[in-house]
């Protein structure tokens, strides 16, 4: 009985040392121990690839925030890192099985820290490092005790931004890769192409950034109508990357184990093309100008041998910026009205023996797939390109729902998981409280994107070997600054990025949204980045009978306080902080107006709670 009692104590306390180990996304193994290594200025970094990029953004991790610790070059030296105490074990020797060189292995005892995994794997395993270590004074920090064998559950994990609808500096998005690296995410989808903007140089064909770039104006508000239907802001807006600045970015990628796809739309959401270029479209004699609102719109490429020949040399191109394998071509929401009109359309489609309009969609497709075959590329396109048959080769991005993807890869087609029914798409809004800020729609809050599961469960298990990864999307119509960009993207990203590298039996969202989110909320604020505060939990907006009222609450930020009044009044910094379980007594006949709020040390707020709690009987 009591070796079985000591047992009992022993798993619980390995389970608050794991509490400890905050890393995000969840490892596939944890087994965590008594004590804590402390990096210190003696402590010495023990390398055998100086060179190797994780290295060396370790070693800036370090300068950066004040630890000043000599590298050693154990090859160069000779020094065996078994037999050295206070080290911290950088190591490229891992056979662990590696898939696409991801996996890796981290060693924490009271004397030593090993890390070890090749290329991106050292990589991963050096940012479970710098998540575990926690700064004490100036060069110093601690880091628990355990070890820790991981792999990720998907090779494609995913994050996209739309810079059509908005654009955003060269900064910005390096800013948006360091936080996508942070978290193990290895896929930016850059979508640069749209009805509202052409946002990449193209030396060929100069008109599509000098007029495809230009808007005269935005339109205010939702496209949907309400109190601003008709608004426009009547300023220009304007905005591409030159070639460089492309190269440049997708370099800085490289470096953090990230491949970039770029997305080039058509035959759709080419407005801004055909405004540069009318010869694209089925009607040259018309005007077009670059979309200022939102939407879907009729004017789409027309498939003639010229609209080939343009698109081909573009995506030549493309395709020398980028050395992704993969190069994503849209496909969606392609109205077929100006096919439908176009006497050239209707002959293609007699002379080609097509079904129809999708039928023409999908020779348009199969036509750009085979240029990018030739290339040495693979096609992504969403799941529209399902219509009217599969491009023989092409990767399919399941967006409308899941059904596009479960036929994709019950056709053998590999398959990205983006599904917004999923709480995936990342322009929705994160509750369906009043005070959130205009969104495109929707209700996707960190609960519904961390339990979304990417493999339906109706593939079999030859099928599901299709669902090669998952990705979120922050499409930009009503995210016009990098400020709401961040709000939006976090913290969902963090849901995201377990979604697609933990087991799935290893999720458990109490345990990540109460104990390690609020830390990484914490460590984000101070790295500079915007987040939306998550709601209190404990409370809601609502009216409570009774008398005797008992509250526990948690701010969801470490650090942060809650701050509440039951004056009526918005509760601020000078109000009182929720230390303790709160318990309100009403009297009688009366009401009372309870509010509280979450302020982080940087001054981020929550959403407002506003409660009434009634005992006056009626």
């Amino acid at each position: 009985m009591k070796k079985f009692l000591g047992l009992i104590l022993l798993a619980l306390s390995a389970q608050s040392f794991a509490q400890d180990i905050a890393i995000i996304p969840a490892p596939s193994s944890v087994v965590a121990a008594k004590g804590t290594f402390t990096l210190n200025p003696e402590t010495n970094i023990l390398v055998d690839f100086p060179d190797h990029k994780a290295v060396k953004l370790f070693t800036e991790f370090l300068k950066k925030n004040g630890y000043n610790n000599t590298i050693v070059n154990i090859n160069a030296t000779g020094t065996k890192p078994a037999n050295v105490k206070n080290a911290i074990v950088l190591q490229t020797t891992f056979t662990g099985g590696a898939v696409n060189n991801e996996n890796y292995e981290l060693k924490v005892t009271e004397n030593q820290v090993v890390v070890n995994g090749k290329d991106a794997g050292l990589f991963y395993g050096i940012q479970s490092l710098m998540q575990m270590m926690t700064p004490q004074k100036k060069g110093y920090a601690t880091i628990p005790c355990a070890t820790i064998k991981d792999a990720p559950r998907f090779a494609y994990r995913g994050m996209h931004l739309d810079v059509s609808r908005h654009f955003y500096s060269v900064d910005f998005i390096k800013k948006y890769l360091d936080v996508m690296a942070m978290y193990k995410l290895n896929t930016f989808h850059w979508h640069l192409t749209d009805d509202q903007g052409w946002r990449i140089e193209i030396k060929k064909y100069p008109k599509l950034t000098q007029i495809g770039s230009n808007r005269a104006q935005t339109k205010v508000g939702s496209y949907s109508g309400g109190t601003t239907d008709g608004l426009y802001d009547n300023t220009p807006y304007s905005g591409f990357y030159t070639q460089d600045q492309v190269k440049e970015i997708v370099a800085y990628a490289a470096e953090r184990f990230i491949n970039v796809i770029p997305e080039i739309e058509m035959p759709g959401h080419s407005v801004a093309a055909i405004s540069a270029y009318p010869i694209l479209s089925c009607d040259p004699s018309k005007s077009y100008k670059v979309a200022e609102t939102w939407g879907v719109f009729t004017d789409v490429y027309c498939p003639t041998d010229t609209t080939f020949r343009i698109l081909n040399n573009i995506l030549d191109e493309v395709m020398e910026m980028f050395p992704s394998k993969y190069i994503h071509i849209g496909g969606d929401e392609c109205p077929k009205d100006a096919w439908k009109k176009s006497g050239f359309c209707q002959q293609l489609i007699k002379d080609s023996a097509l079904r129809d309009e999708a039928g023409l969609q999908s020779y348009f497709i199969r036509r750009i797939e085979r240029h990018i075959n030739a290339m040495g590329r693979r096609m992504i396109g969403w799941d529209e390109i399902l219509e009217g048959g599969v491009a023989p080769n092409a990767t399919i991005m399941s967006w409308r729902g899941e059904n596009g993807g479960i036929a994709a890869a019950q056709l053998n087609h590999d398959v990205i998981m983006t599904p917004g029914s999923g709480g995936l798409y990342f322009d929705h809004a994160q509750s369906t409280n009043a005070q959130e800020p205009l969104s495109i729609g929707g209700d996707a809050p960190l609960s519904k994107t961390y339990n979304y599961e990417p493999v339906p469960s109706v593939l079999n298990a030859d099928q599901a070997k299709h669902i090669i990864g998952v990705q979120a999307n922050l499409w930009t119509e009503y995210i016009a600054t990098p400020a709401k960009a961040e709000f939006h993207l976090l913290p969902r990203m963090l849901a995201l990025s377990e979604i697609a590298w933990t087991p799935a039996a290893n999720k458990n969202y109490k345990q990540f949204s109460e104990k390690r989110v609020p830390k990484h909320l914490a460590i984000l604020e101070s790295k500079g980045y915007n987040y939306r505060v998550p709601d209190i939990e404990g409370v809601s907006d609502t009216t409570l009978k009774g008398s005797d009222f008992k509250f526990e609450m948690n701010p969801g930020v470490e650090g942060a306080h809650v701050y509440y009044t039951i004056d009526g009044h918005t509760p601020r910094e000078t109000d009182m902080w929720y230390t303790e379980p709160l318990r309100i007594k009403v009297p009688a006949g009366k009401k009372i107006d309870f509010q509280c709020i979450t302020i982080t040390p940087g001054g981020k707020r929550s959403n407002l709670v506003k409660m009434v709690l009634d005992n006056s009987g009626q």
